[in-house]
């Protein structure tokens, strides 16, 4: 048990630092990164409180904030730091990378409208009587999708790779927030300062996992 408690920290350390350095070079991303980080806190502090409100908070600031980061600001050319390529970057990620990410979103972004049609889904939702109760239905969908998409890559990784690496990937997401807000909390003040790429291991106080 000590020896798994040691590899298990040790792979999410090294699937931390992978994360950052290969998918973080963009000031502008780490900022959002920021806010989703804060916004999935305050989703996860609502969570047993009120699961309709959590889901609508970290989906649509806590997950477009973050995705926004990743698809609009990252850079996607030749990464000299790493001496590695975005296709080789995409093919080695642990978690989804950009086409996953896509499908995720596509689903989430096509929700609302199978839920307008089907307003019951199949018989799991009673039928709405007015918007806010559309609301409430359409975020029960996303709490489930964002807890389906978890799952679903976690007992993916279990037959690509193995256990671990699954169960180390689960958990680095649940507390991604949290090590998001340690790592790119300075960097609204560098966005401020006209720094839009981290120079990350060309200066000695780039973040650590």
């Amino acid at each position: 048990m000590r020896k798994f408690a040691a590899t298990f920290f040790e792979t999410l350390k090294e699937q931390r630092w992978d994360d950052h350095r290969y998918y973080h070079h963009s000031r502008i991303n780490q900022s959002l990164h920021l806010v989703s980080a804060l916004s999935f806190i305050g989703a996860y502090a609502l969570l047993f409180s009120d699961p309709a409100a959590a889901a609508l908070l970290a989906w649509l600031v806590a997950m477009v904030s973050r995705q926004s980061g990743h698809f609009f600001f990252e850079p996607k050319d030749y990464d000299e730091v790493n001496q590695a390529t975005h296709e080789y970057k995409e093919d080695i990620k642990v978690g989804y990378n950009l086409r996953r990410k896509i499908v995720l979103m596509s689903i989430w972004a096509l929700s609302p409208v199978v839920l307008y049609f089907n307003p019951t889904l199949f018989g799991i939702f009673p039928m709405h009587n007015n918007p806010e109760e559309f609301v409430r239905h359409m975020a029960h969908i996303w709490l489930f999708l964002g807890f389906a998409g978890l799952l679903f890559r976690t007992l993916h990784l279990f037959y690509l790779q193995d256990v671990e690496t699954g169960l180390v990937w689960a958990t680095k997401i649940i507390t991604d927030p949290f090590h998001d807000v340690k790592l790119y909390y300075k960097s609204p003040f560098y966005l401020m300062r006209g720094e839009l790429i981290d120079p990350m291991g060309r200066k000695s106080n780039a973040p650590q996992a």
